[in-house]
């Protein structure tokens, strides 16, 4: 009995490491168009996974850039709660940007991550977990402004930026795109018993599966966006009080759909690793608020040195 349920779960994990591993499913002409309308196999799939203590090392990444960031955040709300600013926060945002993860250091390492990602998964899913990550890059670059006094730097520092972040979002999706086709492959049709990986189906198999996320979206285009604007008005201070309407509302939509797609995907992807998602989205929830919370401290005190010029001055 225990050989049988051990070889059923041996079946059952090459299965799924087929389906979601699979880069491309090939259609074959069917032999039973009323039953088997659509006739696919996978015809070529990614290598092994990585060993597990490859997984260790990108939880540590991901976990130190979380805390990285966080403690940024939390510099801010307690800096913004207590103006002028601190000394020790002055000497502390010199420095932030290194240990951000949209900052020169962990960025190019969490673009490596990803664009490897396909083989991390024996602990660490990025198929699950990715998305979450490419969301704290994305409310790091948005919450920290990059503060130089060389504009040659700044600007640099920015684009390399922005390309990380469409680096990332691009090599995402050539994790999640597999993983939500094979998902699809796997629920909505049944095996024809040709080959470990044959099924029919009633439909034809789209790439992405019924899942609609990507890294590559809307989303990523407008805080592509906001940084552009971000550099524009830096280079070009005289157009500020024309671009910094524009510039406030291409944040707030990115920082709204940000939160939509955590929601999406928090409810839509199956249970698989159900625990590691909640905890990778739960860290980015905690980001956003932490930004909300400082972005509030931040009007509230604008609000009450404006009272204070005013009444000074009548």
């Amino acid at each position: 009995m225990y050989n049988q349920l051990h070889s059923a779960t041996i079946l059952e994990q090459d299965l799924q490491r087929t389906f979601f591993k699979c880069r491309k499913w090939q259609l074959e002409q069917t032999l039973d168009p009323i039953n088997c309308p659509y006739h696919y196999y996978c015809n070529s799939h990614y290598p092994g996974d990585y060993p597990s203590w490859v997984d260790t090392i990108v939880i540590f990444i991901a976990a130190f850039s979380f805390f990285a960031a966080t403690a940024a955040m939390i510099a801010g709300v307690v800096g913004g709660s207590r103006p002028p600013e601190p000394p020790w926060l002055t000497k502390f945002n010199r420095f932030r940007r290194y240990f951000l993860p949209s900052g020169p250091i962990l960025l190019p390492i969490i673009v490596v991550v990803i664009a490897k990602g396909n083989r991390v998964n024996t602990l660490f899913g990025l198929a699950q977990t990715g998305p979450s990550i490419l969301q704290m890059v994305r409310a790091s670059a948005l919450s920290f402004e990059t503060k130089t006094e060389s504009d040659i730097k700044y600007v640099s520092l920015e684009v390399s930026t922005m390309s990380g972040i469409l680096q990332a979002a691009l090599y995402l999706d050539s994790i999640i795109l597999p993983y939500y086709t094979g998902l699809d492959a796997l629920e909505s049709s049944r095996f024809s018993g040709e080959c470990l990986s044959c099924i029919c189906r009633e439909q034809a198999l789209v790439v992405g599966g019924t899942v609609v996320y990507r890294g590559w979206s809307v989303t990523t285009a407008m805080v592509v966006g906001a940084l552009t604007l971000r550099m524009f008005t830096r280079l070009a201070p005289e157009t500020k009080r024309k671009t910094m309407p524009m510039k406030i509302a291409i944040e707030s939509i990115s920082w709204i759909l940000m939160i939509v797609e955590s929601l999406y995907l928090l409810v839509v992807l199956p249970p698989e690793r159900s625990w590691s998602r909640a905890i990778s989205f739960s860290a980015v929830f905690v980001l956003i608020c932490l930004q909300i919370i400082r972005r509030l401290i931040s009007l509230v005190f604008g609000f009450c040195n404006g009272n204070q010029e005013n009444k000074g001055r009548l």
